[in-house]
């Protein structure tokens, strides 16, 4: 089978402009289902909907919309696709100095510049940021010139200033610092992301990175902070996640459909990652939201 290299997205800055923005409606952006990375800081707002997102080695599920931001260079999968009933996704790319070297300097912008610093790991904000900031979000889409970049700038006061958010990756999963480990760890993703409902073994992936076992051993947990099983069983995990909420499938069915090959096994590691049984995660997510 033939493997894929991380893709590199070129970006452009809107006509008159210094930074991009895009609104795509339902599933219309077409960057979903593929490893991408480009220099460009990147904020996305999903309106509504559901799914997976994977940014750098952290993989998991967001309902209601999302609201992330994704550090330079740092490789992810868009968050949207046909399956995700969103009503809209807006995007916005920047370069980390998109106005000039010397305005990050200024006391002004030390909180800002925090931000920024902070999402080479990947930030997910909470439900109260999520909520506040989406008429503001469309109102940045909405204006243009001068007015959109003051708009943009009040958001990222916004996202510095708050505590309601999550570093996605936390440990030392800053692969954009070397072209080589970028190259291979997306390559070593990609294989996961194709293959986790297939037995995985770790010769093949060893190969792929041509490596001996025990050195990828090493140098996986070393990149991402996990082994390589841990990795493989939370794909997995997220995968079952969004079976058991969005799917009339049997828990037996979602365990063997998600990749695992042993029922309790799969039990004693959904319990694990989420501190919930299969059963009792379904249950609780319907009542959230009826």
């Amino acid at each position: 089978m033939k493997q894929t290299s991380p893709t590199y997205e070129a970006v452009n800055p809107n006509i008159g402009s210094s930074f991009s923005c895009f609104k795509f409606l339902q599933n219309e952006n077409l960057k979903s289902n593929f490893w991408h990375y480009h220099p460009e800081i990147e904020l996305v707002f999903v309106g509504g909907g559901s799914g997976k997102r994977q940014i750098g080695s952290t993989i998991s599920y967001f309902t209601k919309g999302d609201l992330v931001l994704i550090g330079s260079n740092l490789p992810h999968c868009g968050l949207t696709n046909e399956n995700t009933r969103n009503d809209y996704e807006i995007v916005v790319q920047f370069l980390p100095d998109f106005l000039g070297p010397h305005i990050w300097k200024t006391p002004e912008m030390k909180k800002i510049t925090n931000l920024l610093d902070a999402s080479k790991g990947g930030i997910v904000f909470g439900e109260s940021v999520k909520k506040s900031l989406e008429s503001k979000i469309l109102e940045m889409y909405e204006a243009t010139s001068l007015d959109k970049l003051i708009k943009f700038l009040e958001i990222l006061n916004v996202l510095a200033n708050t505590e309601d958010f999550k570093i996605l990756n936390a440990g030392n999963f800053y692969i954009q610092t070397q072209v080589e480990d970028n190259e291979r760890i997306n390559l070593i993703f990609n294989h996961v992301k194709n293959k986790f409902k297939e037995q995985i073994t770790l010769e093949e992936v060893a190969n792929l990175a041509n490596m001996t076992e025990p050195s990828f051993c090493r140098y996986f947990k070393k990149i991402t902070n996990k082994t390589f099983t841990q990795f493989v069983n939370e794909y997995r995990i997220i995968h079952s996640m969004k079976l058991l909420a969005e799917k009339p499938l049997s828990i037996n069915e979602i365990c063997y459909e998600s990749g695992f090959n042993n029922f309790s096994y799969f039990n004693k590691t959904f319990k694990e990652y989420t501190q919930k049984s299969p059963s009792q995660y379904r249950k609780e997510f319907k009542n959230i939201i009826e």
